[in-house]
């Protein structure tokens, strides 16, 4: 079996690691303001975002993926706003792939994420404040260099969900080789075609190169995490 990567699977591969990037770099603002929120703050339907940020782990990928089709799809309200006034298409575009990946990431991230500042002591952030420190600068100044582990944790696991993800991104964006083909799909449509098990298999042991790396610097960065809160 030939070990190295045709032209295609490295297509894929490059493609699956800049829809993985930029789904985890665009969404990590969110997710650590979506985080905050519901670990810190009280408001009339904090259940109601904590149920819609973790809905794509109930809902079957397929129909996060229609939904995007539906509403980001060029004829779709949000699509079409943005293609008039900005010229941005999502639907079958690589872009639209890194949306998916992100929405589907999405949870992972908060989670890790919400478990940080949960983590941290209040009463340092008290403390802060009663020094004279304002709300953002308490943030930045005490909160946000004790939760950076778990940021980076939240991020790890989400770039890892990206590259991963198949069935909202193929239903959104569908599996155009160079444009949209990432890594799962790329190993789907190898699959259907005689002769394609080499590259799939090559494909799949790329993909589980990729996941273990991300899992355990996750669990390393989580262990880092437990350590530093236990001898605050």
């Amino acid at each position: 079996m030939a070990t190295s990567l045709g032209p295609a699977e490295w297509q894929a591969v490059r493609l699956s690691l800049q829809v993985g990037l930029v789904a985890t770099l665009g969404s990590l603002p969110l997710g650590i303001l979506v985080a905050y929120a519901l670990a810190r703050w009280s408001f009339p339907g904090r259940q109601m975002l904590n149920g819609i940020v973790h809905l794509p782990l109930i809902l079957p990928p397929v129909v996060t993926g229609y939904l995007l089709l539906v509403f980001f799809g060029r004829r779709g309200p949000v699509g079409q706003f943005l293609d008039q006034w900005f010229g941005i298409v999502l639907s079958f575009r690589w872009t639209g792939a890194a949306l998916a990946a992100a929405i589907m990431a999405f949870p992972l991230m908060v989670r890790a994420i919400r478990l940080a500042v949960e983590a941290v002591d209040p009463k340092l952030e008290q403390a802060a404040a009663t020094l004279g420190a304002n709300p953002v600068m308490v943030f930045l100044t005490v909160t946000f260099p004790l939760i950076l582990p778990g940021v980076v944790a939240g991020a790890i696991l989400a770039f890892a969900k990206a590259i991963g993800e198949f069935g909202a991104t193929i239903t959104f964006v569908s599996n155009i080789p160079g444009q949209t083909q990432t890594l799962p799909s790329a190993i789907y449509a190898f699959l259907q075609v005689p002769g394609g098990e080499e590259a799939a298999a090559r494909l799949v042991m790329i993909s589980i190169g990729i996941a273990m790396a991300a899992l355990l610097l996750s669990e390393y960065v989580a262990r880092r995490v437990a350590r530093r809160m236990s001898g605050a």
